[in-house]
């Protein structure tokens, strides 16, 4: 893209005050220029087939097909299209949405104006925009350990402990012998690194194992 021309923007939000701020403020941006505005995931779509803007400016939860959901048919039909969330909601599992989606940054409603501006210049560069805080947390997702499996069995004995049952009787109630219900736990407590039943059931819950 030339930088002689505007980056052309189309707005997603389903809230017309705050997508009619947002067009407001743009509109004051003299390499900005406000191309469409969607009031949903779906109008939004269209609107990015008929337009072609270089960035889609994007809210996360709206109705009828929300930011993420957007963001994949996008890019399903161009691949090359740029995508910038601006949206309230800061956890985890928004911003993994998003992120898997294919947008190209994650912005909160709450930043400074101009950094939602130079963030649709660097979108529409081809690069990646992050909110600081959003960033923190992608970085600490990558960093933690991964949570550990257990196979069905393993949780059906796991399960057993929890319940008080001794070897025996989760053997009984669940047709194995009693020498399987210890190699069992033995998998068991490798996997969860511990070295007693309590511990076993503790960090289980704790990894939503139980």
């Amino acid at each position: 893209m030339s930088d002689a021309r505007p980056v052309r923007v189309l707005v997603a939000d389903d809230h017309p005050v705050v997508r009619a701020g947002i067009v407001g403020l743009l509109s004051g941006e003299p390499d900005v220029e406000v191309v469409g505005q969607a009031a949903d995931g779906e109008e939004a779509v269209t609107l990015h087939e008929r337009l072609r803007p270089d960035v889609l400016l994007t809210d996360l939860r709206m109705p009828r097909l929300d930011g993420a959901g957007a963001t994949e048919r996008v890019l399903a039909r161009d691949p090359g299209a740029a995508v910038l969330v601006l949206t309230t909601y800061d956890t985890d599992a928004d911003i993994l949405r998003a992120v898997e989606a294919g947008a190209r940054g994650y912005l909160l409603k709450d930043c400074p104006a101009e950094v939602l501006v130079q963030g649709l210049r660097a979108a529409a560069r081809g690069e990646t925009v992050l909110a600081p805080q959003v960033a923190a947390r992608l970085v600490r997702r990558v960093r933690a350990p991964a949570a550990p499996s257990l196979t069905p069995r393993e949780t059906d004995v796991l399960r057993g402990v929890a319940e008080g049952w001794s070897n025996a009787e989760i053997g009984r109630r669940l047709f194995i012998g009693e020498a399987t219900v210890k190699t069992h736990l033995l998998r068991v407590f490798a996997k969860l690194d511990v070295d007693d039943r309590t511990r076993a059931v503790v960090v289980a819950q704790q990894h939503g194992l139980l």
